[in-house]
């Protein structure tokens, strides 16, 4: 893995010191407001950016661990300050931390290697995350960043909402939820440009169909998920509000590192072995720490940590996962779609042990240095097995800017 450049992501508080500061240089055409709080009473800001009613909403920090999103919102609020033209009859607007009670806990802001990621590393269970909540509670229990977001979408009526997602290591990808015609090109292009694989297979849109090389649509109601155990389903997620309003969603996806593993459309020779030797490992990596977490309860009998409930919901859902992935036949026959799975079954349980480490760490427990172990060669193995290469800050949030205002552009032709 190479070297990194000195490199740092905002924090919250700075974002919105920066975005505050837009408000000031330009007090006729921004304005920053709180538009709720979390569980833990941390506010969370929207700026907006003109006043048109067609609108459209930029997310991000719906995931702790994907960092990018932080630094990209303020470049596309700039570009759209600077370039009169994407304002013409559409106002921007843009919710700073979609999860700040997540980022506060996230705590790698400038990462060397995979391993010193892990070491900081957080996302919470799929319940206490804002985008996928409605698909796992019912409306009485919405965290209150999720009823914030949905609000948001409620009174703006965005007829697009971009989420800004990203990628430990692998590829670009785009998630819509209805199509959005043209995008496919200049997203293609920009990952060319700036030297990002294309994760043509991935596997968060595993059976989605492609309007073109990753981009990948929802499929039609109707249809079952690739990996029917798992408990969330876009389709009753945030990304759908919008479309009460005859709005859609587009999840843009960047990597931290890159690997051209997921970006061959070649078939596979044997995707089905493949997959099910990846489904083995999967059980046998989740097993070693489950034998951990297992051993180290009793002393961890008075823990009500985040990191602790994030890191037994990764690993309840490896049962079902693996079986999933040996008995339902591969949703795509690529070497980009297996080599997609591959990473997707190494973090499972590397996230589950990473956020476990910490917590042991944090009660000074025995079982924290054999975990260690753990976290440490699975990140540089996952990192060998991937030749993974950092992808520079820079060009992180440059593709995904422009990914954004395309996606602006496109959508609005036809909204």
């Amino acid at each position: 893995m190479s070297v990194l450049p000195e490199l740092r992501y905002p924090t919250v508080t700075e974002q919105v010191s920066a975005a505050r500061a837009l408000t000031v240089q330009r007090p006729g055409v921004c304005t920053l407001r709180q538009v709720g709080v979390s569980r833990a009473g941390r506010p969370l800001h929207l700026l907006s950016v003109g006043r048109a009613r067609r609108a459209v909403l930029v997310v991000a920090g719906a995931h702790a661990n994907e960092p990018t999103g932080s630094c990209t919102l303020l470049a596309v609020a700039r570009r759209v300050l600077e370039q009169r033209e994407l304002r013409d009859g559409v106002s921007w607007h843009f919710l700073l931390c979609a999860d700040p009670d997540g980022a506060s806990l996230h705590v790698t802001p400038a990462p060397r290697s995979l391993f010193d990621y892990h070491l900081g590393f957080f996302r919470p269970a799929g319940p206490e995350q804002p985008e996928w909540a409605p698909s796992l509670l019912p409306p009485d229990r919405l965290p209150p960043e999720t009823r914030a977001l949905t609000g948001v979408i409620d009174e703006l009526r965005p007829y697009l909402q971009v989420t800004l997602h990203g990628t430990d290591l692998g590829g670009s990808w785009v998630q819509l939820t209805r199509d959005v015609p043209g995008l496919a090109e200049p997203f293609a292009k920009s990952a060319a440009e700036l030297h990002i694989p294309v994760e043509t297979g991935a596997s968060d849109a595993a059976g989605w169909p492609a309007s073109g090389p990753g981009v990948h649509v929802m499929p039609a109601p109707g249809i079952g998920p690739a990996y029917p155990s798992l408990p969330d389903d876009a389709r009753h997620s945030t990304w759908y509000h919008a479309h009460r309003y005859g709005g859609l969603t587009a999840v843009v996806e960047v990597p931290m590192w890159a690997s051209d593993l997921v970006d061959d459309p070649a078939p596979h020779p044997a995707p089905a072995a493949a997959i099910g030797l990846l489904a083995r490992r999967l059980q046998r990596d989740a097993l070693e720490v489950t034998r951990v977490l297992d051993h180290a309860l009793p002393r961890l009998a008075d823990v009500d940590d985040p990191l602790l409930r994030a890191a037994r919901w990764g690993l309840e859902l490896v049962p079902g996962l693996a079986s999933d992935l040996l008995h339902t036949p591969p949703a795509d026959l690529t070497r980009a779609y297996v080599g997609s799975v591959d990473a997707f079954a190494r973090r499972v349980p590397l996230r589950a042990a990473a956020m476990l480490l910490r917590v042991l760490r944090g009660a000074d427990d025995e079982a924290a240095k054999q975990l260690e172990g753990l976290v440490s060669s699975w990140s540089d193995a996952f990192a060998e097995r991937f030749r993974a290469r950092w992808v520079p800050l820079e060009h992180q949030v440059e593709h995904q800017s422009r990914t954004v205002v395309a996606a602006a552009l496109h959508a609005r032709e036809r909204a």
